[in-house]
């Protein structure tokens, strides 16, 4: 689960270096694709021939997919704050799975966090950037409540090696219609597929196998840790420097997430 926190938050912040290149779509719809065809070759699937089985990995995909809107985030918003609204979707599965009272105090933690965010201190967000980012939230949560189910439906890849392909099928239409021939470029191509290996490929295959292993509250409890890779990504290779109010609003939205994980009724 570590691999996989850092895996995705630097393939994101690679990611958003190719923008100048090929376009938010075009990374994302490239990733996918690219993430698709290496998962295919290593697992070789072969699509369930219950139509709920087919079902449930359209949706895992359509989920994917979704999460995938954060690449549309990152012009407008750095690295750690995306990677921080997104995090709202996981903390509100785990929130609505929980009806104590002291689940109340997680929700209004994570309410401070992002009125910090959002709110008059400092320099206010853009709102299409925040949009966008709670879309991919909403694509995240869906994402982590079929994730459970769509591993149970094989022992190995093949089910996500199936979701990402369709997550890229619905992907890259967009993202041809935005970069058009950009994104035949060698160089684009060979930038697409490694970002593709390390916000894709790994982190989810790793997740999947996270979930065969540990409790999903320990694996919520350390996806809590992205927001801060990510802004650590956003550091490191892209010179994003967050400001005071949103490091806070960081640190209340990470605790909420850990908080509510760890309370969960069993």
């Amino acid at each position: 689960m570590l691999g996989a926190v850092v895996s995705v938050q630097f393939g994101q912040a690679f990611g958003k270096q190719l923008f100048s290149a090929a376009g938010p779509l075009g990374v994302a719809a490239l990733r996918l694709s690219m993430a698709a065809a290496v998962l295919l070759i290593l697992w070789r699937p072969q699509i369930p021939r219950g139509w709920r089985s087919r079902g449930l990995i359209i949706a895992f995909g359509a989920a994917i997919a979704a999460m995938n809107v954060v690449y549309l985030a990152l012009p407008h918003l750095p690295v750690g704050v995306a990677s921080t609204l997104q995090l709202l979707g996981p903390l509100s599965v785990a929130l609505l799975g929980s009806r104590r009272p002291h689940d109340v105090l997680w929700a209004a933690l994570a309410a401070v966090g992002v009125f910090l965010f959002c709110g008059p201190i400092g320099a206010p967000l853009p709102a299409i950037g925040v949009a966008l980012a709670l879309v991919s939230a909403v694509g995240m949560g869906c994402y982590l409540l079929l994730s459970h189910r769509v591993g149970g439906l094989s022992s190995n890849g093949s089910p996500l090696a199936l979701a990402v392909a369709c997550a890229a099928v619905i992907a890259l239409p967009f993202g041809i219609a935005e970069s058009g021939t950009a994104l035949l470029s060698p160089a684009v191509l060979l930038a697409g597929l490694g970002i593709a290996v390390l916000s894709a490929v790994v982190p989810y295959s790793l997740e999947m196998a996270a979930l065969r292993r540990i409790p999903p509250r320990v694996v919520g409890v350390l996806q809590s840790l992205e927001p801060a890779a990510g802004a650590a990504a956003g550091l490191l290779l892209l010179a994003e420097l967050l400001t005071p109010s949103q490091v806070v609003a960081l640190g209340c939205v990470t605790a909420a997430s850990i908080g509510a994980v760890l309370t969960r009724a069993r």
